[in-house]
């Protein structure tokens, strides 16, 4: 009987060390969270989050009777989303994951439990955070470490010291188009923040991530794309995991229902930060506007500048931007709007979606106001403009005024230019036209499949990280800009790496050739933020020689003095943007444009900054992967018997036997 209670016992506890996990990573508000408080000078913690991935489901038995009771779109791991019932991979059950809000210098720890039945590995970025001494844990799958593997664990354990408006997401595959991302906050102390005097409340529940949205699973898109004439352009989108996109019939009233849109608090006559992110998936900038409202925009990509009032802004995937907004009007619903520009505009989806700015007495009820992508545009000034010439109303962002000191990037010559050319490329790239069986000259125009590079190359994946691993590497497969010839003509692909010296001044001459389609890409840096000194829209299209030309002619002016401070920029089609940054972070570097599917084939360079000698030492035991293949193992036939034989009579103490049979052996001797 006692046995019986025994194992009953050691089962109960094996089930709530099980739940443990589960249960930490519950839904929670974010304020509920110690680390989210006031900043005070001096005081850090260490702030420790559980997160889960796993698949999950839109309007998921969770929701109940959601959408037709909004109470139950409110419940424990309702996803709503737009509607769309569709599988997403996310975490903790929450659509956008757990919200990361601390105070610059505390310590993160995540430790990530990988649950996906797909058996998929996984990895997470901390997108915006420089990681400083711990390159290893910028959570790049196969550039900084391994991917985690499925039902596994990772932690992953880095200073908070890279303050501003950031956001986290998965960076293997396409899984945060899925769902996998979050965002993440590192506040300073009044004493710290240069705008501390500009607003009354920086309040956690006005952290916002928005994000064009699909209605089925990404890789079900991507291969379609890819390999056949499926469409890429999103016709819905999310203001943190809300939204109304797919319309349902209430069964009793016989009214139009959607799921609920995302709601934001404010006091008449108190005035309110904002942070935002963007985790863009496609080719979709974004307007964000709210109605009655202007913004007074002070910071981007967790670096503030001067404060510039506007009545709009453009958000490109992987931006921030900080705003204030002035509650100074009457008293009720206000839309706060976002519209789809590009492959979400108006020629093609129109993907739109909205939110509602509340003061506090106004009912609980939507604005009256249209939202018909028509109604949803707001006409004065706008900063950060999608592929248009800088005017009175369009704002270049490489225009505001830093408010950082400046630094080494302020010299007048950089050590070192690379010019950085990039479109879409008209070739037979290996993966999706075989030249062998379905070239792109003997397919359909409407299939061809046209490959995003950087100077005419693609980024192979390396094997093993080349930052943990790199002496692993076979070096036939690493290549600069300049390895390659005739990429105009067939596909090349490999290991692109620029190699810079640690303490080197960079200058990235970013060139959008604008030939194809009347695109952009928008780069992010991975471990560092750059000086955006020069953007400009030229013309329809454009080549590096004419970039080079108007250089040498002096028609190209660089800001140097309180250049704008970013890590992430927009590259406007038929145009360059220069950006400056200071190589005093060594360790290797994802540079890459943003749109999922672009880097998702390639459309990325590393930035090896220094040797491995340079680099911080990997965490202890960190995990490895990379090549391998079969050996035979090397037998030898020199070893001395491991028993005795008929023909040998031989002591114990003398035969190579292991010691837990001796006892055999003396037995056997004592018998014969």
């Amino acid at each position: 009987m006692e046995s019986h209670w025994l194992r009953f016992l050691s089962v109960a506890i094996c089930l709530m060390q099980n739940l443990e996990v589960i249960n930490s990573a519950n839904v929670s508000d974010v304020t509920n969270h110690p680390c989210t408080r006031p900043c005070i000078d001096g005081q850090h913690m260490e702030c420790e989050y559980n997160f889960t991935v796993e698949w999950y489901y839109v309007l998921s038995k969770a929701c109940y009777d959601c959408p037709f009771n909004t109470t139950d779109c409110a419940r424990p791991h309702c996803i709503p989303a737009d509607g769309v019932r569709r599988a997403v991979v996310v975490v903790n059950r929450q659509l956008p994951g757990p919200s990361i809000q601390v105070c610059e210098n505390d310590t993160i720890v995540v430790n990530v439990h990988n649950q996906q039945e797909s058996f998929e590995g996984t990895s997470i970025h901390w997108h915006g955070l420089h990681q400083r001494k711990t390159p290893a844990m910028d959570g790049v799958a196969m550039v900084t470490q391994c991917p985690i593997s499925p039902h596994s664990t990772f932690q992953y354990r880095f200073e908070a010291n890279t303050p501003g408006t950031h956001f986290w997401h998965a960076h293997a595959g396409v899984q945060r188009s899925d769902g996998f991302f979050g965002t993440l906050v590192i506040r300073q102390t009044s004493t710290q923040d240069l705008h501390y005097g500009l607003y009354d409340y920086d309040l956690p529940q006005h952290v916002i991530v928005i994000n064009d949205w699909l209605s089925e699973m990404t890789i079900n898109k991507f291969a379609a794309h890819h390999h056949n004439d499926g469409d890429n352009k999103p016709k819905s989108m999310l203001i943190n995991g809300k939204g109304a996109f797919q319309p349902y019939i209430d069964p009793i009233t016989n009214e139009t229902v959607y799921t609920p849109y995302a709601v934001f608090d404010v006091i008449q006559g108190k005035r309110y930060r904002f942070r935002m992110s963007s985790n863009g998936i496609l080719n979709c900038p974004l307007q964000v506007s709210i109605d009655g409202h202007n913004l007074s925009m002070i910071a981007s990509d967790g670096a503030p500048f001067t404060p510039t009032d506007v009545e709009s802004f453009n958000i490109f995937a992987g931006e921030r931007y900080d705003f204030v907004l002035d509650a100074n009007q009457t008293v009720k619903n206000y839309w706060i709007r976002v519209k789809g520009l590009a492959d979400c505009g108006e020629t093609f989806t129109q993907a739109k979606q909205t939110a509602i700015l509340r003061y506090q007495g106004a009912p609980n009820s939507n604005p009256s106001e249209p939202t018909d992508y028509a109604s949803m545009g707001r006409s004065g000034r706008l900063l950060n403009p999608w592929n248009t010439k800088a005017s009175e109303e369009q704002i270049p962002v490489s225009e505001m005024d830093s408010l950082d000191p400046n630094d080494a990037t302020s010299k007048p010559i950089p050590d070192v230019r690379f010019y950085l050319g990039m479109d879409f490329n008209k070739i037979d790239n290996i993966y999706f036209h075989d030249p062998d069986y379905y070239p792109l000259y003997a397919i359909e125009r409407n299939k061809h499949l046209y490959t995003p590079q950087i100077n005419g190359i693609s980024l192979r994946m390396p094997p093993s990280p080349p930052l943990t691993q790199f002496s692993d590497i076979p070096k036939d497969l690493l290549c600069n800009y300049t390895a390659k010839e005739n990429c105009s003509l067939t596909h090349c692909e490999c290991i692109h790496v620029l190699d810079i010296k640690v303490g080197h001044v960079v200058e990235l001459v970013l060139v959008d050739l604008g030939v194809t389609f009347d695109a952009n890409h928008p780069m992010h840096i991975h471990g560092y933020s750059f000086r955006v000194v020069a953007l400009q829209k030229v013309n329809k299209s454009i080549t590096i020689d004419q970039v080079k030309q108007m250089d040498a002619e002096g028609k190209i002016v660089r800001k140097l003095d309180r250049a704008v401070r970013k890590d992430s920029v927009t590259v406007p089609d038929g145009g360059f943007t220069i950006v400056r940054f200071h190589a005093d972070n060594p360790g290797v570097w994802l540079f890459h444009c943003h749109i999922e599917w672009h880097v998702a084939v390639g459309m990325s360079v590393l930035l090896k900054v220094g040797e491995p000698k340079d680099w911080p030492a990997k965490p202890h035991k960190f995990p490895t992967c990379g090549n391998w293949k079969y050996e035979t193992p090397v037998t030898t036939t020199t070893d001395p018997p491991m028993c005795p034989t008929q023909t040998a009579k031989t002591s114990a103490a003398n035969m190579n036997c292991p010691h837990g049979t001796l006892w055999i052996i003396l037995l056997i001797q004592f018998i014969c």
